[in-house]
């Protein structure tokens, strides 16, 4: 059983007070609040700190109420090239919508888009009109010369005064936008200029989640922050000017720590004055007083930085990852004093391959095994067969052993084998007629219609849900979906199927 380790409503009662407190006394500005990382379905927060929501965020907004506006934020040139969101399997200008509905969902209102660095890209246009006609209100802002180091320009009617200004009536005002690059603080700082050259009192916070601030640097919740991003190489480290200014230790990350002082220029340039001495100020963030159990999220996050340095080098196996990125997921394994036989899936599924091969299981063909921990603690196996792959066969078998139904039963019936199987061969001309996670889902649905027993298995599905899986081979396209839609953690050896020829 998985030991909660963290207070989500005490996180979102503190979060929201706490932006709350940075408005109260402010008549005369907005407070812009540029927020970071995922508003729904933050599954790596939820993985790091058992019992976080995955979608706090967006309670906080929902308890601000009418309190808050929104503006989504999202570059020309994603719009452009297409660029996809690799969670949810959808380009940014779709996440855009996605997004809006999302608000929609929780009673927010949402209503205005700003595109960044627009130069009349064909594809932009077409998105902008396209969310005209759906009543959003578009803006565009063009790239900014000399952004962000040359604040005379920057800070001028030749920089932020050549954007749109985008209005505002709400006391908060949330920045967001799909993924990083999309111009979520140039905005901020854009819209504060306007409102300072009117007269009134911007102001500007940060809403991320990690690096948790006041937990220690070598935290292993914030040493897996730091495996999550170690394709673009955040570090964690010291926060020097807030150690400086008040005398206390506080972690933040280094793009963050370089930024400060240009950005601190920026807001003086803009307001008058900088009130933060650190970039640990600007934040508002109250994950750290959520953890009621810390040795829970402790181990959590070691099996996160675990599963990641896994995904890195099946990526590199696949051609995504480069080695730059492998050595210093390596490096940072190094440093949590970890190794990948400290997952406990990872042995038993790599024993269950050897077997499966001294038995000659593969033979003619590719053997891989996978393993599973059930709720209990219980490790269960599984090889691939001519019908089955082995993310398929482990599923059935952790089913069987969780509802005590014999190994010897088949759970699907012949008759939904065989016609699985025919379709597959003989009118979608596939190879292989094995078949993969999604698949043997629809197939076990299909004979719980008319088998007891596969009816009480499809109901002990859920119970699976964040169970930990290993792989000893790189599973396929439907495997992948089948074990995103069950919400097993997953993780791989960096390999393909071994041949057993």
């Amino acid at each position: 059983m998985r030991r909660i380790g963290f207070d989500s409503s005490k996180y979102v009662e503190e979060q929201t007070a706490c932006i709350l407190e940075r408005v109260r006394g402010n008549s005369s500005g907005h407070l812009y609040i540029e927020c970071g990382g995922k508003l729904l379905h933050d599954k790596h927060a939820a993985r790091v700190l058992p019992g976080f929501d995955e979608n706090s965020k967006m309670k906080v907004f929902q308890a601000l109420g009418d309190r808050i506006d929104v503006i989504i934020c999202i570059y020309a040139g994603d719009i452009e090239r297409r660029k996809m969101r690799s969670d949810f399997g959808i380009s940014y200008d779709s996440d855009v919508l996605k997004m809006i509905d999302d608000f929609a969902a929780y009673g927010l209102k949402c209503d205005k888009v700003v595109i960044t660095r627009f130069e009349n890209q064909v594809a932009a246009t077409v998105f902008k009109n396209k969310l005209e006609r759906m009543g959003i209100h578009v803006y565009t802002h063009p790239a900014t010369p000399g952004y962000p180091s040359d604040i005379d320009v920057v800070v001028s009617e030749a920089g932020y005064g050549r954007n749109e200004y985008i209005p505002v009536s709400a006391p908060v005002v949330i920045v967001t936008a799909p993924g990083p690059g999309s111009g979520k603080l140039a905005t901020c700082l854009s819209q504060m200029y306007h409102e300072a050259k009117r007269g009134m009192k911007p102001g500007y916070a940060k809403l991320e989640t990690f690096p948790v601030w006041n937990l220690p640097l070598d935290h292993p919740v914030n040493v897996a922050y730091e495996a999550a991003t170690a394709d673009i190489g955040d570090v964690n480290l010291i926060d020097h000017f807030h150690l400086s200014a008040y005398g206390s230790i506080a972690v933040n990350y280094s793009r963050d720590l370089e930024a400060f002082p240009l950005l601190a220029r920026i807001l003086e340039r803009i307001t008058g004055e900088c009130i933060y001495r650190s970039p640990t100020d600007m934040g508002v963030n109250r994950c750290g007083f959520g953890i009621t159990d810390d040795d829970a999220c402790r181990e959590a996050g070691k099996q996160e930085i675990i599963r990641r340095y896994f995904a890195i080098r099946s990526d590199y196996v696949s051609g995504i990852a480069d080695k730059e990125t492998v050595n210093r997921i390596s490096a940072i394994m190094d440093k949590a004093g970890l190794k990948p036989e400290d997952r406990n899936v990872v042995v038993p599924s790599r024993e269950a391959l050897e077997d499966a091969i001294r038995r000659g299981k593969g033979k003619n063909g590719t053997v891989c095994a996978a393993a599973i921990e059930l709720p209990d603690g219980r490790i269960i196996t599984a090889h691939n067969s001519i019908t089955l792959h082995a993310c398929s066969a482990l599923l059935l078998n952790a089913l069987k052993a969780m509802t005590g139904i014999s190994k010897d039963k088949d759970l699907i019936s012949s008759s939904v084998i065989a016609s699985i199987t025919a379709m597959k061969r003989d009118i979608l001309s596939g190879k292989g007629v094995s078949m993969n996670l999604d698949e043997i889902l629809i197939a076990l649905a299909m004979s719980a219609s008319e088998d007891a027993d596969a009816r009480k298995a499809l109901e002990a599905l859920p119970l699976l849900k964040n169970a930990e899986v290993h792989l000893t081979h790189i599973p396929s396209n439907g495997d992948i979906s089948g074990l995103r839609k069950l919400g097993l953690l997953y993780t791989s050896d960096p390999q393909y199927p071994a041949r057993n020829a």
